[in-house]
């Protein structure tokens, strides 16, 4: 038997001895006229006071554990966001390069040099495509898109060439992007007034 069950023994010999006495007790009080029932009434055992500390550690023990996982999910996911978003900084950098770029191409596409056209082009690709594996993205923006001041910048408003297009994007000045999830720079728009 183990000392868990000894003690268990225990307390209820000394409930029954308990309510044995308190028996003999009311019983002689009854006789000589005198009730006495704060003193035979038992208070809460020490079965039940266990029981009820028990229950109580078994809350506490509860509410921990789900701390402790939403503290885990909250973490995870920060350091998810963490490592999506670890290269904004150089992204944020890198980004006015491939605007000259892609001005530099156009303006070289204009050039009769074919050899140098399609080496340039080689070299753009390779950019664009190690910053795409990186997580940059270009946000498309096109004209008749309905504006939305939380993912566009509003630069200039000129008059609308159609009534379809009044309060609507004419024109893109220049490319937004995102890295993930996240905007790291806003498409400059120019709306149809």
């Amino acid at each position: 038997m183990s000392n868990q069950e000894h003690k268990e023994q225990d307390v209820e010999k000394d409930i029954q001895n308990q309510d044995l006495e308190g028996n003999q007790v009311s019983d002689e009080s009854t006789e000589n006229g005198d009730t006495a029932e704060a003193d035979t009434a038992p208070e809460m055992t020490e079965v039940e006071k266990l029981q009820l500390e028990v229950g109580k550690e078994k809350d506490n023990f509860l509410r921990l554990f789900a701390e402790f996982e939403n503290y885990k999910k909250r973490t995870s996911k920060e350091r998810i966001e963490l490592f999506s978003t670890a290269n904004k900084e150089l992204m944020t950098v890198l980004l006015p390069i491939l605007d000259d770029f892609e001005r530099g191409l156009k303006e070289i596409e204009k050039s009769s040099d074919k050899a140098l056209l399609e080496g340039m082009q080689l070299i753009y690709n390779k950019f664009k495509n190690t910053l795409n594996q990186k997580g940059l993205k270009v946000m498309e923006v096109k004209q008749g898109d309905v504006f939305d001041a939380e993912i566009h910048e509003a630069i200039s408003q000129i008059p609308a060439p159609s009534k379809k297009l009044k309060g609507k994007i004419i024109d893109t000045v220049e490319k937004g992007y995102k890295l993930g999830e996240t905007i790291i720079r806003f498409p400059k728009v120019v709306l149809g007034n």
